[in-house]
């Protein structure tokens, strides 16, 4: 009978093994702060070094009985068990918030006492110094996760970009997320954004001047041109007339000495080809007529015509019969 539950424990252990493996792989190191001089606090007002473990996945984990050491001398794979348990201080058992759901942070604190509380651990980190951090699981020999922080300035941190990102950076004093996840999106508003970036609003002033010295040289522009353009039209318009009246005294002083010649030719000639004579005449005047018509354009010409209205014997003829 002890065999058979020997064999059955053993079974357990060798298909469980991998399991108990993939989900301690989903608790990772998320966010560490060396130098605490301002930001977050422990139930005492103490200032403490800290360091966020979260749990990645979407399943609940239990991280009691895990172990944090900045100790790199555990690296060293023949050294024994005890020896790398008195390098590590192990996160307690019997404190609910170890029970990780998924998507779950925890604070542990630094260089403190156990006895200050289940979050208060011995690790020892030295402010302002390259530090090198690290979580193991129970056995303590099974590395989980690992990293090597840069000397940070006060109350800065050094945290994954996003949940489970492989990417690390330094976060300043206004952008350390101690609980929640290091990436938060928010919405900027135009009018916050605008006095973000131009606070003194400069910028804006520069802006609205110059859209308005725009404007008013553009309608300059266009009213000089459009000045320029009615002048030359006026200037054109009391030209016109001007060659139209040239052009008909010219007109009419050609037909007059046309004229003269014809009668003078007429009268040399004792009467003779009258009728070539008269067509000529006809045809400068018909030339002066169009020239005049064509060179005045705005000239209506009207021909009377007698309808004999006022003669008063036509229109009392009827009576006189």
């Amino acid at each position: 009978m002890n065999k058979f539950r020997l064999l059955l424990a053993g079974v357990l252990f060798v298909f469980t093994s991998p399991l108990f493996a993939q989900m301690s792989n989903s608790i990772k190191i998320n966010e560490v702060m060396t130098n605490n001089t301002a930001s977050l606090q422990d139930e005492y007002g103490h200032h403490n070094a800290w360091v966020e473990i979260a749990n990645i996945s979407h399943t609940t984990y239990n991280i009691r009985g895990m172990y944090i050491t900045t100790d790199r001398s555990v690296l060293n794979k023949n050294m024994s068990v005890p020896e790398r348990i008195k390098r590590m201080s192990v996160i307690p058992n019997g404190y609910a918030p170890t029970k990780m759901s998924g998507r779950e942070h925890i604070i542990f604190y630094c260089n403190s006492n156990p006895a200050n509380g289940a979050q208060h651990l011995t690790v020892k980190i030295n402010p302002g110094e390259k530090t090198w951090i690290a979580l193991y699981e129970g056995n303590a020999v099974n590395l989980i996760d690992s990293i090597t922080i840069p000397a940070l300035e006060e109350n800065q941190s050094f945290a994954r970009e996003d949940v489970g990102s492989e990417i690390w950076e330094v976060k300043t004093v206004d952008a350390v997320t101690p609980g929640i996840n290091n990436y938060i999106k928010f919405s900027e508003g135009k009018i916050a954004k605008l006095k973000r970036e131009d606070p003194h609003g400069f910028g804006i002033t520069v802006l609205s001047m110059g859209i308005v010295f725009t404007c008013l040289a553009l309608l300059y522009i266009f009213f000089k041109l459009f000045g320029i353009f009615v002048k030359y039209r006026k200037k054109v318009a009391s030209i016109q007339p001007i060659k139209a009246t040239v052009k008909t005294a010219k007109a009419t002083k050609d037909i007059g000495h046309k004229t003269n010649v014809i009668l003078q030719d007429g009268l040399k000639s004792k009467g003779i080809d009258k009728e070539v004579y008269i067509a000529v005449i006809s045809m400068a005047l018909k030339q002066y007529q169009d020239n005049v018509h064509d060179v005045e354009s705005g000239i209506i010409t009207i021909k009377p015509k007698h309808t004999d209205w006022d003669n008063e014997y036509n229109q009392m003829k009827q009576f006189h019969e």
